[in-house]
């Protein structure tokens, strides 16, 4: 007689039990690939919006002040709209807050292409259309995003989730390299209202994509308290996470100068606007690099030191570029501080979703929002003010010693890579 628990069957592996797959494979699924590929499209058409933003309202006006304040208009709402949003996003539906962001992320774009058909834009005036289709897009920003980094559980095992971190950055950075190129170039060929209306088409194409996915349930703990305070009272108490958001912001500080100065550098090394797209486009080129190495680096090194790492060589790439005496030495320093930035966003982004709790991953991930985009607005607004009063290389040297700060504040000892829930 046989014994019943030997000879029974053994129940499948369940999706917690499964090995993870490869990044490849991961690229391959039909709920992740499309996510992927949609992000990837309308990340570019932020990249192309973006540049041709800062493009235009310096031929209009010749003021770097007035360019950051393109950021500044797309970057603000995440300070006032995102910690409401990522509360909204814990307790509500995920995919229709994603969708509605999305929409009014391309409504901005093409409604300025619209605007600059219909309307004469010119001089400080036309500067101000720019910037309030800039703060649109903000507000759309500031709803979805949120929502699509709490998603991320959702698309992936549970055993995947440090991968396809890696892997949801790495649309962001192949943006960075082609959409500052193509926005520069389309600005150049196609004119400003065809650009703008690129950028839009690409925001309803990842709508779409969201729309019709299969996204899972991830159970989530029910909690009474889902304020947005909860989510703050739990950064607060966590130091190790407290000290990888501090890190966040330093990283958005030392990204901001690829859109805001890269119009004040080109012209300063004699260069035309199309020079601004290849600046930041090499920025994006040294990220891709970046990432290409990643998984040695982290083997290497580990999470906590990788993100010093990234630091301290975003850091050297700004330092480098306000030394920078030729074009060439220039885009050879952006594309060193973009290896930089690939190192330190993914590590320290990394070890956070690692540490949260998941029924406040919506919340604290909105304020991973508020570090790396709401820091934008702070940092255009300085190095704007303080290249049109002294001049464009000060401004990068300001940003290379806020970057050195930064490395500092995350050094390994402050964060802790094994709490993971």
């Amino acid at each position: 007689m046989t014994h019943p628990t030997t000879d029974a069957p053994a129940p499948p592996p369940s999706s917690d039990d499964e090995l993870p797959r490869s990044s490849w494979a991961l690229l391959k699924d039909r709920t992740f690939g499309p996510f992927f590929t949609g992000k990837l499209l309308s990340t570019i058409g932020v990249w192309i919006h973006n540049i041709a933003a800062a493009i235009l309202v310096w031929e209009l006006t010749r003021s770097t002040l007035l360019v950051g304040a393109v950021s500044i208009g797309q970057f603000l709402p995440q300070i006032v709209l995102a910690p409401l949003s990522g509360a909204r996003a814990d307790r509500g539906d995920r995919r229709r807050q994603l969708i509605l962001g999305r929409v009014i992320s391309g409504i901005a774009s093409g409604g300025l292409a619209v605007w600059i058909v219909l309307f004469e834009v010119v001089g400080t005036a036309g500067a101000a259309a720019v910037i309030a289709s800039a703060t649109v897009k903000g507000i759309g920003f500031a709803i979805g995003a949120p929502a699509m980094n709490a998603l991320l559980p959702a698309l992936v095992r549970p055993k995947e989730l440090s991968k396809a971190i890696a892997l949801g950055s790495l649309p962001m950075t192949v943006a960075r390299s082609a959409g500052p190129a193509l926005g520069a170039l389309m600005v150049a060929t196609v004119g400003p209202a065809a650009t703008f209306a690129f950028a839009g088409l690409l925001s309803v194409v990842f709508t779409v994509i969201i729309a019709v996915i299969h996204i899972r349930e991830v159970p989530r703990r029910r909690v009474t308290d889902t304020s947005v305070r909860a989510g703050w009272r739990h950064l607060r108490a966590d130091a190790s996470l407290s000290a990888l958001m501090l890190g966040v912001v330093t990283i958005g500080l030392g990204a901001d100068p690829v859109i805001t100065l890269t119009p004040a550098l080109a012209d300063q090394l004699g260069q035309g606007s199309g020079f601004v797209g290849t600046l930041a486009s090499a920025f994006g080129i040294g990220a891709g690099l970046g990432f290409l190495v990643l998984s040695r680096m982290q083997v290497w090194l580990g999470l906590p030191r990788l993100g010093v790492t990234g630091l301290l060589t975003l850091a050297f790439g700004m330092g480098a570029a306000a030394l920078a005496p030729l074009p060439s030495l220039a885009v050879l320093a952006l594309g060193v501080g973009g290896v930089g930035m690939a190192f330190a966003l993914t590590s320290l982004t990394t070890l956070i979703q690692q540490q949260v709790p998941e029924e406040l991953r919506g919340r604290i991930m909105a304020l991973w929002g508020v570090a790396f985009l709401g820091s934008r607005p702070l940092a255009a607004g300085v190095t704007g003010a303080i290249t049109d009063a002294t001049s464009v290389d000060v401004a990068l040297a300001v940003v290379a010693v806020v970057l050195l700060l930064g490395a500092v504040t995350v050094r390994p000892s402050r964060v802790n890579p094994y709490r993971q829930r």
